[in-house]
């Protein structure tokens, strides 16, 4: 069994029901979250062994947070607690033109005064084949910033593959900080997840000028420079269409170094969208999965975009479906007759 671990902030989110707004809501959802746990929870669930590493205070929210994890089957047994809160998220939906809105408040929680010495890292690592993390988490503090590159560092040295998704936030840092921090990084990192504007926002690089935006050349000379860069084996984006907050038309695309080709995934017209966060994390988890298993690069970024298609049918940040519902949509049947 592979053994992927992950690192990041874990948060509880209250969610405004019904698609109403924070200003008519009486009562809010409960769920938890984090780009990372939501990873975590998506490869337990696909049958890996998924380690996640955050630091939780020592009360009882803290508990109901890592048994939120647990109940998936993801492995918390080493995280310390710690710090004084959980990290809160706010969230109202979004419908037809009006978007999704999102408000944190996060700052203080047990990760981001946490140091490197509060981990583990030998234990987490032993054994394990991947590390992933996101550009969330070294964007809230300085000391998460320097946490992520210690674990970046321990990873590699103790012969991981690492991953990154650069999901960059603008209400956490300035592009300014964001590219300083991730350019130290992303040195560590061997699989890439990004867009084209998120990559030349954290990494200072686009296509070269005269190739059309959107176009296999234009990804296909990112692809290349980044590679170039920083030494990655794969480079994948995520595309997506957002004709309204509920009606998007996703895809995704991965650069596979050793045969310098690019491949794209089929496209998933998405008429009815129960919440789409937490879509970029299935399409990690998708990719680590079937990379981690040595599939081929058609493959991994059709598995990812079919896991990415069906988290949208879920309420909530966890992508709850299995490898068997995924291979339904992946090979073409999206007609959602009952399983009998």
């Amino acid at each position: 069994m592979k053994k992927v671990v992950t690192m990041g902030d874990l948060m509880i989110s209250l969610v405004a029901p019904d698609n109403e707004r924070f200003t008519q809501a009486s009562s809010f959802n409960v769920f938890y979250t984090g780009a990372e746990a939501n990873v975590s929870v998506s490869l337990a669930i696909l049958g890996l062994h998924s380690v996640y590493m955050t630091r939780v205070p020592d009360n009882d929210i803290g508990q109901c947070a890592l048994n939120a994890l647990r109940k998936y089957g993801v492995d918390v047994s080493l995280c310390p607690k710690g710090g004084s809160r959980l990290g809160v998220l706010y969230m109202e939906k979004g419908t037809a033109q009006r978007p999704s809105k999102v408000i944190y408040d996060r700052w203080g929680s047990g990760i981001c005064e946490a140091e490197p010495e509060h981990f583990d890292w030998e234990a987490a690592f032993s054994g394990a084949d991947w590390f992933h993390f996101t550009g969330i988490t070294p964007g809230l503090t300085d000391k998460t910033a320097a946490l992520t590159l210690y674990a970046c560092k321990k990873a590699k040295e103790m012969g991981l593959t690492v991953s990154c998704d650069l999901n960059y936030r603008s209400r956490l840092w300035s592009k300014e900080d964001a590219r300083r921090v991730m350019t130290k990084v992303s040195r560590y990192t061997d699989v890439m997840i990004t867009n084209m504007d998120q990559a030349f926002d954290v990494l200072g690089i686009k296509p070269g000028d005269g190739s059309e935006p959107e176009s296999d050349e234009a990804y296909l000379d990112l692809s290349r420079r980044i590679v170039s860069e920083y030494g990655c084996s794969h480079v994948a984006y995520t595309t997506r269409q957002s004709l309204s907050a509920s009606h998007n038309i996703i895809s995704g695309i991965l650069y596979e170094k050793s045969t310098d080709r690019l491949v794209r995934a089929r496209k998933y017209d998405l008429t009815e969208i129960a919440d789409r966060v937490g879509g970029g994390d299935s399409f990690g988890a998708g990719l680590i999965y079937t990379l981690s298993r040595g599939c081929t690069a058609e493959y991994c970024v059709n598995f990812a975009v079919a896991a990415e298609c069906l988290k949208h049918t879920i309420d909530g940040d966890f992508n709850l479906t299995t490898e068997e519902e995924t291979l339904r949509i992946m090979s073409g049947d999206g007609s959602a007759k009952i399983q009998r």
